[in-house]
């Protein structure tokens, strides 16, 4: 795994803050990792929802929601569009105490999109 690239704050909304990371991984020790890593700052580690997905070249998409139904499906279709390989992307949810809905797969892609016009 290479070192993460943290985007912090990105974006709010009645209370809910987003950050996106992302890094190269291999393999899913790679992603194991890098979720460790990322944990290891105490505000990422007490984050409600830290939600990834990685196009694997060698095993294909791998994912977790980690709790937010649905949103690591949104990042492995904007890195499937991009055909963008090996690269973890994680975004991480502060819950701000008001239910987004829809919205908040919007904020998903939305921090996708922002982590590879800044990165990749």
């Amino acid at each position: 795994m290479s070192a993460l690239t943290k985007l912090g704050n990105v974006l709010s909304d009645r209370g809910s803050k987003y950050a996106v990371s992302g890094g190269l991984v291999q393999d899913r020790a790679g992603v194991d990792s890098a979720l460790k890593a990322l944990k290891r700052d105490k505000s990422y580690a007490r984050a409600t929802h830290n939600t990834w997905a990685v196009l694997l070249s060698t095993s294909g998409a791998l994912k977790g929601d980690d709790g937010e139904a649905g949103a690591g499906m949104v990042i492995v279709r904007v890195l499937e569009r991009e055909g963008l390989h090996n690269h973890l992307i994680i975004v991480t949810r502060w819950f701000g105490g008001k239910h987004l809905g829809g919205d908040r797969f919007r904020h998903v892609q939305t921090c996708v999109r922002m982590y590879l016009d800044q990165v990749v």
